[in-house]
């Protein structure tokens, strides 16, 4: 059994420097997860150094602060058109100190993810992560995974290249598990129950959600996000995910994987011991708890942000999930179950159906309804230890190209 997160199996990477900061590889710098690691770093100089940098493209002047303000030797971005401005921009905020290297192009973030360091903060949106959540794990990098994609499309992938415990989870509702995992022992466990805010429609019903808009889908009621994971958030489709992966990361059977709705968003998971005792994690919504204990690990970094204030009332509220209202976790389990590239399918599938839905070509039900429908064509997937990255390359070409004809009509 592989359990590549349980904090009871701890990795201890090759590249390791006890007496000095921890060597950083940060990728998707310039994004929410991205910004908030830095936020972290920046307050604790002691602790950590970022040595390099990747970012899409899309905000070369926040790239060119961060690399300067951090001191990194190698900034990458994906797109090769941002090279030339991101160069300009080093070069204008600069100031006379010494210029990092650049690199430009769809390799670059992974060529980064094997660089020396000690950890490798994967903060990439979407699949494309994968490449580099396999280069950090063949590097022998601890991998501070922020990336669900990469693990849910390439879940056999990782798990035949990485060492027990060298993956850390930033996922709130991941590094809960995590967490509340160090409770007890692997065979103490008898299910993990994963928490969800339940978005901005936990108390409608499937014939209420009919004739919801973008703009209302978009208002998540207590986290800032993406549109891509805000639309996930809202139709459950996120937490689909999150029991895929807490089934890879834990290796605990899908049918010992519970979703409960809790929309104060507080306890971020919790794990259920064979004794009937439940451990859960409890923090306010910040981001940046869970990437400090990612980049910190196994040590815990002091105020990484505020804690529960107890000396004021407060009430917590678990509810059941609505499986007819929101069926995207059932469809989860049945895909993850499944396996191979079947949730590559899903996901891929579900980028489309959010995109069409923002554009007014999909009602906000058609979202996992198509997903469904193409997962359902999609057949028997490429599984086990045949799999390879160009079957999940061609699993999501696909998929993505018959969610489009199905939003079409």
């Amino acid at each position: 059994m592989n359990s590549l997160a349980h904090p009871q199996s701890r990795f201890t990477p090759v590249v390791r420097d006890p007496q000095g900061p921890r060597e950083l590889v940060i990728l998707g710098s310039t994004g929410s997860i991205g910004t908030q690691a830095i936020d972290v770093v920046l307050r604790n100089p002691d602790r950590f150094r970022v040595v390099a940098l990747s970012a899409a493209g899309g905000r070369v002047e926040l790239l060119a602060e961060q690399a300067l303000a951090l001191g990194v030797h190698t900034v990458a971005v994906a797109d090769p058109a941002a090279e030339p401005p991101l160069r300009a921009a080093l070069a204008a905020k600069a100031a006379g100190a010494p210029l990092p290297e650049v690199l430009a192009g769809p390799g670059a973030a992974t060529e980064l993810a094997a660089l020396e360091c000690h950890s490798v903060l994967n903060g990439i949106t979407g699949s494309i992560g994968l490449a580099p959540t396999l280069a950090a794990l063949r590097a022998g990098r601890v991998l501070v995974l922020a990336n669900k994609e990469s693990l849910i499309v390439g879940g056999p992938l990782v798990k035949a290249v990485a060492k027990p415990g060298q993956i850390v989870p930033v996922d709130s509702e991941h590094a809960a598990l995590f967490q509340a995992l160090s409770g007890g022992t692997r065979a103490e466990v008898r299910k993990l129950v994963v928490t969800a805010s339940g978005g901005p429609f936990r108390t409608r019903t499937r014939e209420q959600l009919a004739g919801v808009t973008p703009s209302e889908a978009l208002a998540h009621p207590t986290w800032a996000m993406g549109p891509v994971v805000t639309i996930n958030s809202a139709t459950l489709v996120n937490k689909g995910l999150e029991v895929i992966e807490a089934h890879l990361l834990y290796d605990v059977p899908f049918d010992r994987i519970e979703v409960v709705v809790h929309p104060q968003s507080v306890v971020h998971s919790m794990v259920e011991f064979t004794d009937g005792s439940t451990l859960a994690q409890a923090s306010p919504p910040d981001m940046r708890m869970p990437i400090a204990l990612g980049l910190g690990w196994p040590d815990r970094v002091p105020d990484a942000a505020p804690g529960c204030d107890w000396t004021k009332a407060a009430t917590w509220e678990f509810f059941p999930l609505d499986d007819v209202a929101f069926p995207a976790v059932e469809l989860a389990r049945e895909v993850g179950t499944l396996g191979g590239t079947a949730p590559a399918v899903f996901n891929a599938a579900n980028e489309e159906c959010v995109d069409a839905f923002l554009k007014g070509a999909l009602p906000f039900t058609g979202i996992v309804d198509t997903v469904a429908k193409v997962v359902a064509e999609h057949g028997t997937p490429a599984a086990g230890t045949s799999l390879t990255v160009e079957d999940v390359l061609q699993a999501e070409h696909w998929a993505r190209a018959r969610a489009r004809e199905l939003a079409a009509g």
